[in-house]
């Protein structure tokens, strides 16, 4: 998500030193270790001593500006900067939609509402960037930049929800989204049309690569980062955890593309792919995100337990919310019998006559209940057994 790897990374290593590619990617990996550490053992403060903030600046600035370039080149990395600030915080993200405390889920929509922005703007700056000193500024700004935005001891991001988007963002961006919400209804129709989809894909194929590319990462952030803000701004948490799981899955098709448009991005009709897959991923009506989120992210990072314990909780507050207090506890007291059982037997029979003996008793309560209402249903009223179709609820 940092600045672009079109170069190949061994080719970046100056070849009048001798550096080993792979001591520079063992120096990206310590400074990984590094991070994941301070983060996992470092109790938050929610970035208000001032104080941490200018220790942390000076000695960001001092690393970069004075210690020797020998030792800076195998740190301040392409490698490095998309380890820090791209996988490390997917993992994150990963984890915190996975993970049953929802606090987690704002924390970090809040850094990807700012790493947003930086995805756009590393679009364009490494290709004003003219020399190796540079780059070395620019990559190693970007490190610090990252790091300091979820730092337990700074939290920039929560310093910049709670001073720019809650106050200033929110409100502005709020009626913008929805009028974008019309517009990207609008253009879904529109490109439903093959011949309008084929005059956009000739004239978005003449364009320089240059354009395409920030033409295929605006696609994937402007909009999103709208809606994100307005997210982070509400005290609901779904949409929080719906663009949580956008950013952490754009996340990796950003590093894909930026590691594999080296060799394919001057091929007609890779951006095109790219933007293709990010609409895919974006749009409510598709949901991509969240399937990718599930088949390849969550096994990936070896969350699955997490996951389903999250969608449990999300269904008992579902049935709490839409059933009345004495049917969701027969309904969630059904449940709890149908799955306290041999967790070895899976054949499909056996599985179907437990969830018949669930129904059953799901019934027989249900008609006990509507027999002590006043409109209730007799207790002795016949309830037809389920089918495909049968409303359990």
């Amino acid at each position: 998500m940092s600045a672009s790897l079109d170069d190949n990374l061994v080719d970046d290593l100056p070849a009048d030193t001798g550096y080993s590619l792979w001591l520079m990617v063992g120096c990206s990996c310590a400074v990984l270790a590094a991070v994941s550490l301070s983060y996992k053992y470092t109790e938050p403060n929610r970035g208000e001593d001032w104080k941490i903030h200018a220790i942390y600046w000076v000695a960001a600035v001092c690393s970069i500006e004075f210690i020797p370039e020998s030792i800076t080149s195998y740190i301040f990395t392409q490698l490095t900067v998309s380890l820090v600030g791209a996988v490390y915080p997917i993992y994150r993200s990963t984890k915190a939609v996975c993970t049953p405390d929802e606090n987690d889920d704002k924390e970090w929509l809040q850094f990807w509402i700012v790493g947003g922005v930086i995805f756009v703007l590393t679009a364009w700056v490494n290709d004003k960037m003219e020399t190796d000193r540079a780059e070395t500024v620019w990559l190693g700004g970007l490190l610090f930049v990252f790091f300091w935005l979820y730092y337990p001891l700074t939290c920039g991001s929560l310093l910049f929800y709670e001073h720019i988007t809650e106050p200033y963002l929110g409100p502005r961006l709020k009626p913008m989204q929805r009028q974008m919400n019309n517009a990207v209804v609008y253009l879904y129709q529109t490109m439903a049309n093959v011949v309008h989809l084929y005059l956009v894909w000739i004239i978005f194929m003449f364009l320089p690569v240059g354009l395409k590319r920030i033409v295929a990462i605006a696609v994937g952030t402007v909009y999103p980062f709208i809606c994100s803000v307005t997210a982070a701004a509400t005290e609901e948490i779904e949409d929080d955890t719906y663009w949580l799981t956008y950013w952490a899955v754009y996340g990796c098709l950003f590093l894909l593309m930026d590691i594999c448009e080296t060799w394919l991005g001057r091929i007609p009709g890779f951006y095109t792919l790219v933007i293709l897959t990010t609409i895919y991923l974006m749009l409510p009506m598709f949901r991509g995100a969240d399937k990718v989120f599930r088949k390849i992210l969550v096994p990936l990072a070896g969350l699955q337990e997490l996951l389903i314990l999250r969608d449990s909780i999300q269904i008992k507050k579902q049935m709490l919310k839409d059933l009345e207090a004495e049917r969701a506890t027969v309904v969630r007291k059904s449940i709890a019998k149908f799955f306290d059982g041999d967790d070895d037997n899976a054949d499909p029979a056996v599985l179907n006559a437990e969830f018949m003996q669930s129904w059953s008793t799901i019934s027989n309560l249900k008609s006990a209940i509507k027999g002590k209402m006043p409109f209730g249903k007799s207790s002795k009223a016949k309830e037809e057994p389920p089918t495909e179709t049968t409303n359990l609820v």
